[in-house]
């Protein structure tokens, strides 16, 4: 028996028009990460293939880091090999997405007014953290987090909800979706990490020699950033534990 199609309704056409846009990129440029069928297209709505299955669990971090390692580094060999982390991406129609710098600059910023940030050092330290990890080959961020892949009861991984993307350096999605794990299931153990950002190098590295170089030390850095960035949504869709905060960079004095 199939099942009934997903919906999904936007506020307003724009934001479905992106969604549509956003979806046939990845498509394209990102081959390793199947989406469920894009049925309908609707002047405020998308229909979907509906895909059973669960949320990702820290023990499927390795596979799931393997397979962002290949979509980043398909789409830096198809697309955004010439991308620039401070500039917005240009589609072929003219429009955009979102550059790296521009709309974290303005969430920090975001979080200190929030309190989430206890002052300006604070802040400065972050914004200083922020402009010392735009540096890298470009990937793309799909805000990778548990619910936003569904393993099915074949053990196939499948990517939703990508609705909005931006760029952003290579391994930095992968942080998101480790802090997002943390947030969920607690703490992971430290060769967890390291096993999952080696899985997502080696696979990285087979689209091109010069991506697969992410480090633990720019990795952290990430991590430090979504601690900040993820802070207020603690107690809310399953974020049941606190990530440290750490107001401090390498380039700090």
């Amino acid at each position: 028996m199939s099942l009934t199609p997903f919906t999904k309704h936007y506020a307003i056409p724009e934001r479905a028009t992106g969604a549509v846009r956003h979806y046939r990129w990845i498509n394209e440029h990102a081959k390793p990460l199947r989406q469920p069928a894009l049925h309908t297209v609707g002047p405020d709505s998308l229909t979907f293939e509906r895909i059973e299955g669960r949320s990702v669990r820290p023990e499927d971090l390795p596979r799931v880091a393997e397979l962002l390692g290949h979509a980043h580094g398909a789409a830096w060999a198809s697309d955004l090999r010439s991308a620039s982390l401070d500039t917005p991406h240009h589609f072929r129609d003219g429009t955009t997405f979102d550059d790296y710098l521009g709309p974290r600059r303005f969430a920090l910023r975001r979080r200190h007014e929030q309190g989430y940030l206890p002052n300006r050092a604070a802040l400065h330290a972050m914004l200083g953290l922020l402009e010392a990890t735009a540096k890298g080959p470009c990937a793309f961020y799909k805000d990778s987090n548990p619910r936003n892949f569904i393993i099915t009861s074949t053990q196939d991984v499948v990517a939703v909800d990508t609705d909005d993307l931006s760029l952003a350096p290579m391994g930095y999605d992968l942080a998101k979706l480790v802090a997002t794990l943390q947030l969920t299931y607690g703490p992971l153990a430290d060769q967890a990490v390291t096993t999952a950002l080696l899985a997502y190098n080696a696979a990285a590295v087979r689209h091109d020699a010069r991506l697969g170089t992410t480090d633990r030390g720019q990795f952290d850095s990430f991590l430090g950033l979504h601690a900040v960035l993820t802070a207020p949504y603690v107690g809310r869709n399953g974020y049941r534990y606190r990530l440290p905060l750490r107001f401090h960079h390498r380039g700090a004095s």
